[in-house]
């Protein structure tokens, strides 16, 4: 990544969302241009003139359109739901060729009060993802931050990002983009195979939520 002052324009695949409009938001109030992409542009233009309005006075660097044209950009950030994620960038394979494509979804289910984590079929979502496209370099984060948090612009976020990949530079991309929002730290949590623990750790967090009437975001300490 060009880390000189141009930023590079992140697409938001299924963006429409609360966590990929919240983290659109904020990237976009650091800089980065953004195109939030929807199954139709009608919708992704509605979201991205909602979000401009809500933020008339940062000039936020925010578009809408459909999930190609989003697929155009030069990072990709895939905010679908977590059972539709493969099939989606399955349609957009060759937009997404060489790109670095970071995953944020979850495999969650509730079962009454319990929030409980699912396993897929490759062990998690960013895998199967990867396997799908397995000409790009996919990176799962941003799994674990508060969307509530993460859209409101006013405060920074307190979190640690835990970061994985099997491409180094995918993971220092992804790294410069969390340490550009104050308050995250970017960790390097190892190879795409650590994003089962990851994903999963988002249970604990949701039933943190529920339990403590609160919305938690992890610290790791003992790193300099």
């Amino acid at each position: 990544m060009d880390v000189s002052g141009s930023f590079p324009s992140i697409g938001f695949i299924g963006g429409t969302g609360p966590a990929g409009s919240a983290l659109a938001t904020r990237l976009a109030s650091v800089g980065y241009p953004v195109c939030i992409g929807s199954r139709t542009k009608e919708r992704g233009a509605e979201v991205a003139a909602e979000l401009c309005a809500k933020w008339a006075s940062r000039n936020l660097p925010v578009s809408g359109a459909d999930n190609a044209t989003a697929a155009q950009c030069e990072v990709i950030v895939l905010a679908t739901p977590w059972d539709s994620a493969a099939t989606t960038v399955t349609e957009l394979r060759d937009a997404l060729r060489g790109k670095v494509v970071i995953t944020m979804a979850n495999a969650l289910v509730r079962v009454g009060k319990e929030f409980q984590p699912l396993i897929p079929p490759r062990g998690s979502i960013a895998a199967h993802v990867q396997a799908a496209i397995p000409q790009s370099r996919v990176v799962a984060a941003f799994q674990h931050l508060p969307a509530t948090e993460l859209g409101a612009l006013d405060h920074e976020v307190d979190s640690d990002v835990l970061i994985c990949s099997d491409d180094r530079d995918a993971t220092a991309t992804v790294s410069e983009m969390v340490s550009r929002i104050a308050g995250c730290r970017p960790l390097n949590a190892g190879l795409l195979s650590n994003a089962l623990a990851i994903e999963a750790l988002t249970a604990v967090l949701l039933q943190l939520n529920v339990r403590y009437k609160t919305r938690v975001a992890p610290r790791f300490t003992g790193i300099d």
